[in-house]
């Protein structure tokens, strides 16, 4: 109801039960700047995905992407870190669209786009011809969305840095030094020129070799790859302060803070890195929190001596 698709699928069919023909989630945001709002997320078998508003469809999903920030952590998040350049694009990707609209319309564009001309760079290729024209006109949104996206991902990194350092300083007790480095072939001054010299390349591969869409993000510890150097208890560390910082910055960019998801951690993390954060619950850091736990007695446990409100919903009974 936040980001208008699953956590764990890109393709919205997969969160239909078998043998259903749609799905659908409905449910109240309560309290916010505009009162208590409904949002609706449906799909069905073969149509188009639909979100309302107050019973009101948006024109465009994306204008709903932000309003309901949130933030998840869960025991697949160490795949950032193991998993390729893609893994990490989504997660910065989806950290600043929560901040930035126009960056998510933008880059909403440039994808499609590049699907386009890697489309069109292949029917060159298959049929035998080549039309630098039809080329040059899904060329130049590709340089121009590139250009603004890098910008917009640089400044992004020069805030996010130095509040994810700050976490994982606290959560590893300052025992080492970790850096967040943005790798990207875009320079705004030299971008077109390297990109149109880039052609015959592209031509060669069938597909578009140069571009924001192969940036990466590069996290070092001690000045080596987290990836090859860094112990689990490290790659766990690095990761919650990704979480605790997106959490962090989004709270200081929106005015009030997100919904803060625990999928199953619990099995994932050690008792001090989990009592860390329920020592951030109770100091009014975290606002509102849903836990998921196969274990319930164990939550309930944990959770004993909250003075804050907690309330236990058992989905296997329906309560």
């Amino acid at each position: 109801m936040a980001l208008t698709k699953s956590s764990v699928s890109t393709q919205d069919a997969l969160c239909v039960t078998h043998e259903a023909d749609f799905m659908m989630i409905d449910g109240l945001f309560v309290g916010g700047e505009k009162g208590d709002v409904q949002i609706t997320c449906s799909f069905q078998k073969g149509q188009k995905k639909a979100v309302l508003h107050d019973t009101k469809p948006y024109e465009k999903i994306s204008e709903h992407i932000g309003l309901y920030p949130v933030v998840l952590i869960s025991p697949n998040d160490t795949d950032i870190v193991r998993d390729g350049s893609e893994e990490r694009r989504k997660f910065f990707d989806g950290v600043i669209s929560q901040i930035d609209r126009e960056y998510l319309e933008t880059l909403i564009k440039y994808n499609k786009v590049l699907l386009q001309r890697n489309a069109l760079l292949k029917q060159f290729a298959e049929k035998n011809y080549f039309d630098a024209d039809l080329l040059d006109i899904y060329s130049e949104p590709i340089i121009e969305c590139g250009i603004e996206l890098q910008k917009k991902r640089a400044v992004f990194l020069s805030k996010f840095t130095p509040i994810f350092q700050k976490h994982y300083a606290n959560l590893s007790e300052s025992r080492e030094d970790v850096r967040l480095v943005y790798e990207t072939d875009v320079d705004a001054d030299t971008f077109r020129n390297d990109f149109t010299k880039n052609r015959q390349r592209d031509l060669a591969a069938q597909r578009t070799t140069l571009g924001i869409h192969k940036d990466d993000f590069s996290f070092e510890i001690n000045a080596f790859p987290l990836k090859k150097y860094g112990s689990q208890g490290q790659q766990k560390s690095y990761v919650i302060a990704l979480k605790l910082a997106q959490f962090e910055l989004l709270a200081l960019e929106k005015g009030f803070q997100p919904i803060l998801l625990l999928d199953d951690i619990f099995d994932k993390l050690d008792d001090r890195r989990i009592q860390q954060l329920i020592n951030m619950m109770v100091d009014g850091t975290f606002q509102q929190v849903f836990l998921t736990d196969a274990r319930p007695e164990r939550t309930q446990q944990l959770l004993s001596h909250l003075t804050v409100e907690v309330l236990y919903f058992d989905v296997t009974q329906g309560k």
